[in-house]
């Protein structure tokens, strides 16, 4: 994949280009701010932009306000975010129009190689990829919403691996479950989401919508 990064710390960045070249990915650029990397994809054609959320000169959502305008003006590049905390405002916003193509990740989840490579893929690949503790703490304020009062126990567990991005395949070796057996659970929330006869949008993606933004 074609991917331009932007991270103001100079040891990460450096960190993230040769790993990524390692990884077979072309670095198209790699910037300290949030201006350079609007200049660096109005110039370039990235395939994926890696930004932090907070970046020079005010070190507070220039990353994420940038993240927002890519998306907004070139919705073919796909957008993986990272942050230092779960910032729910912050996620909140990214996810409030359709998430293909969207990550967020915590820092942390940088040095867990694997897990980063992979959230790469799946948003480059126009997928989703949430941090599980984002995904964690934005259902806490949403346990209460109905219709998602109907679903099970399990059911939400499934919604919630959906909402990190995951296939049915990896939910079910997540839960320990047989994969026909994480289909009939994502048609019955599909039901009780009312999604069932939806055409012309992602089911998956509609689902997280509702169960992140109620």
């Amino acid at each position: 994949m074609r991917v331009i990064l932007a991270e103001d710390s100079t040891l990460l960045r450096e960190g993230l280009v040769r790993l990524l070249a390692e990884e077979g990915h072309e670095v198209l650029a790699a910037v300290g701010d949030a201006e350079a990397l609007l200049a660096a994809v109005a110039a370039q054609q990235p395939d994926v932009v890696v930004a932090d959320v907070r970046m020079p000169p005010t070190h507070t959502d220039e990353g994420l306000r940038a993240a927002l305008e890519i998306r907004r003006r070139r919705p073919d590049v796909k957008v993986l975010v990272l942050s230092q905390y779960v910032e729910k405002k912050y996620a909140t916003e990214l996810m409030s129009e359709n998430i293909e193509g969207v990550g967020y990740l915590l820092k942390d989840r940088v040095a867990q190689v694997g897990d980063f490579l992979d959230a790469l893929e799946r948003v480059g690949a126009g997928g989703t990829a949430f941090d599980p503790e984002v995904v964690r703490q934005l259902l806490a304020r949403t346990s209460h919403a109905d219709p998602l009062a109907q679903l099970t126990g399990r059911e939400r567990e499934v919604l919630e691996r959906m909402a990190q991005g995951m296939a049915n395949a990896s939910i079910a070796q997540a839960l320990h479950v047989s994969q026909s057996a994480v289909e009939k659970h994502v048609n019955a929330l599909f039901d009780k989401l009312a999604l069932s006869h939806t055409t012309g949008y992602s089911r998956r993606v509609l689902a997280v919508l509702r169960y992140l933004g109620s």
